[in-house]
């Protein structure tokens, strides 16, 4: 059974640091595309950042700068650090894989289910 679970979520003041986990488990995605996305309360989910198998990273407008995505292939996990947080980073924040595709914007096909991340102004 394939699974990702995430971890490093919390409770944070605004200017302060976090960084995200995300293990995955069942199979390898060394060949695959990871991503992070997050869901705000009462907005649909986003992507924040990917990266492929060799290391090319693509992030969302809001972050860039902040948040570097990275991953670690032997681990079979995922890393988002995320730096400078503001009030409007507060959201629940999703792990995925794809099955089959090494190119960022492709579907994902396995998900986490999510962590916290809430960011106090």
């Amino acid at each position: 059974q394939v699974q990702l679970v995430e971890s490093g979520g919390g409770l944070v003041q605004a200017g302060g640091s976090l960084r995200l986990s995300c293990a995955a488990s069942g199979r390898t995605f060394s060949r695959n595309v990871m991503g992070w996305f997050r869901q705000a309360p009462g907005k649909q989910r986003v992507l924040v950042a990917a990266i492929t198998s060799g290391g090319s990273t693509h992030y969302t407008d809001s972050v860039k700068g902040r948040f570097t995505i990275s991953r670690d292939n032997v681990k079979n996990t995922a890393y988002l650090q995320m730096n400078s947080l503001k009030p409007e980073d507060t959201a629940v924040y999703s792990c995925a894989a794809s099955a089959h595709s090494d190119i960022i914007g492709q579907g994902m096909n396995y998900w986490g289910k999510g962590t916290l991340v809430t960011v106090s102004s």
